[in-house]
Order: C-alpha cells, then sequence, then structure tokens
C-alpha cells in the first residue's frame, strides 16, 4: 500500500515540490488517516500545535490559503489584512479547494498546487522543532520546519493570522 499511495498523482506532485525547493523531507505513509489535524498528531505521536492545517478560503474568485498549527484557528480578519483582500475570506467548497490546489480535503497540502495560491503561515509553528504537513492524500504527511515550509511554499509568516 505504501509504494501505491506514494505514486498517485497528488502525492508525486508534493514530493516534487519539495524536492525543488531543496527540501530532504521524505513523505511518510501512516496506518491510519491524517484527515484531521487530531487524527494525524494521534497518528504520529506529537503535538495538535506541531500539524500543520492547510486551510483554504475563497475571496471573490481567488482561492488564498493559510497554514495555521493544529492547536490553533485561523483568523479570517487578520488573514484579509495579511494578503491584502478587500472581503473577509469565507471558507471555500469542497470542489473550489480541489480546483485551485489539485487536492482534495483531508490531503490539501501546502504546496504541489496546480494553481497559483497566496499563502500565509502562522508564526506559532516555530515552536515545534518539526512540524508536520499533510501530503496530498489522508493517510500521507511530510515532516519540515516552519522557515523550510513557508520558502517552499512560498508563504509570508505572520503572528497575526492565528489566535
Amino acid at each position: 500500500m505504501t509504494e501505491q499511495l506514494l505514486e498517485r498523482e497528488p502525492v508525486r506532485r508534493v514530493r516534487a515540490a519539495l524536492k525543488a525547493a531543496g527540501s530532504a523531507a521524505e513523505v511518510i505513509v501512516l496506518a491510519d488517516t491524517a484527515r484531521t489535524a487530531e487524527d494525524a498528531a494521534r497518528a504520529l505521536g506529537c503535538e495538535l500545535g506541531a500539524i500543520v492545517k492547510s486551510l483554504v478560503f475563497r475571496s471573490g474568485e481567488q482561492a488564498v490559503m493559510a497554514l495555521v498549527a493544529g492547536d490553533r484557528q485561523c483568523d479570517l480578519k487578520a488573514l484579509r489584512d495579511e494578503l491584502g483582500l478587500s472581503g473577509k475570506p469565507k471558507q471555500a467548497e469542497p470542489d473550489f479547494v480541489r480546483e485551485a490546489t489539485g487536492f482534495t480535503i483531508g490531503g490539501v497540502a501546502p504546496l504541489g498546487h496546480t494553481t497559483e495560491i497566496p499563502v500565509v503561515a502562522d508564526a506559532s509553528l516555530g515552536r515545534f522543532e518539526k512540524i508536520f504537513a499533510a501530503a496530498g492524500h489522508p493517510h500521507c504527511v511530510f515532516p519540515t520546519t516552519l522557515q523550510e515550509l513557508a520558502g517552499a511554499a512560498g508563504a509570508a509568516v505572520s503572528e497575526k493570522i492565528a489566535g
């Protein structure tokens, strides 16, 4: 099952994006699902805050992404201000998420998207030496650091987007 998951197109995109960014991170295939931050933390045996939630929002027809620690919530007003959006972003529908990122809910990765998406990362992820992000499938994650993730995802790091 491990090889089959690693060869799925969304997971291959994540692996290619990591490699292109100069990351040595390897995708980890979990026996249990990592569909939610709680599931991922339980499967990995780590703190909830060390899980990166890749949250997709919609501002008009524009997709935007917030990378938020698993123990935090995204402040949509702060995200709007950080990205200079005209209106408050709203949670994106599953079809919109898939169209904008190429990933389905439960496996949305912070990089390897099929379209260009503005990304902002929660600075509180820096509390952890190692963080884990989705890798294109509900059973796949990759380890990284805030600095590496922000660079690979082209994300601005913000102290304000999560609380």
